[in-house]
């Protein structure tokens, strides 16, 4: 090998491998009347196997003020929380190529959309899907089938900012203040329509 060839071989960076996503949080069929979507888990949530886990994540800080889901509760906990209040939480994409967690470094051509359809199948009353931000939005739209703009049709559609630690334009006050606006109302109609 040349001088050259090999001075290229050495700066050429490793082959970034595919994060894979979760499973989704979700109540009993049929009992989700919100679902937030996310992009696919950072590397400190794939880490510790859990949704949001980066410690400066406001996401369960928002949840705690929410329903009581808080970051100081046992992981499990928190998720049940999330879920007695019909809350779902999952993430547009099943996998991608993406090095560090940036959602602007995801692959465009790695990416591997989530079962949407059938997670809105098992929830027919499911009234809001809140993106947890812009990116969770724009990919959402990039892969969104004929079934499942068809079964979305029904449903609030808002973006959120994201509760991402890397979104620091925004004050987590005003990040709570449109995340309350966008959840709270649904939230209190499944309190009323909860056995």
């Amino acid at each position: 090998m040349n001088r050259r060839r090999r001075a290229a071989h050495r700066a050429a960076p490793p082959t970034t491998l595919a994060s894979r996503g979760f499973a989704p949080l979700e109540p009993a069929p049929g009992a989700a009347r919100v679902l937030i979507l996310g992009s696919l888990p950072g590397r400190e949530s794939l880490a510790q196997a859990q949704y949001y886990a980066h410690p400066r994540n406001a996401f369960w800080r928002l949840m705690a003020d929410l329903c009581g889901a808080s970051a100081d509760l046992p992981y499990l906990e928190r998720t049940r929380r999330l879920t007695d209040h019909g809350v779902a939480v999952w993430d547009v994409l099943q996998a991608a190529r993406r090095p560090g967690s940036l959602d602007s470094n995801i692959e465009r051509a790695s990416e591997t959309a989530n079962d949407l359809a059938g997670l809105l199948d098992r929830h027919p009353r499911l009234a809001l899907i809140a993106f947890n931000g812009s990116a969770a939005a724009a990919l959402f739209r990039r892969h969104l089938t004929p079934q499942l703009a068809e079964r979305a049709r029904s449903i609030e559609l808002v973006a959120l900012p994201s509760t991402s630690p890397a979104h620091a334009a925004l004050s987590y006050e005003a990040k709570r203040e449109r995340w309350h606006a966008a959840l709270t109302p649904q939230l209190l109609n499944s309190a009323r329509q909860a056995p």
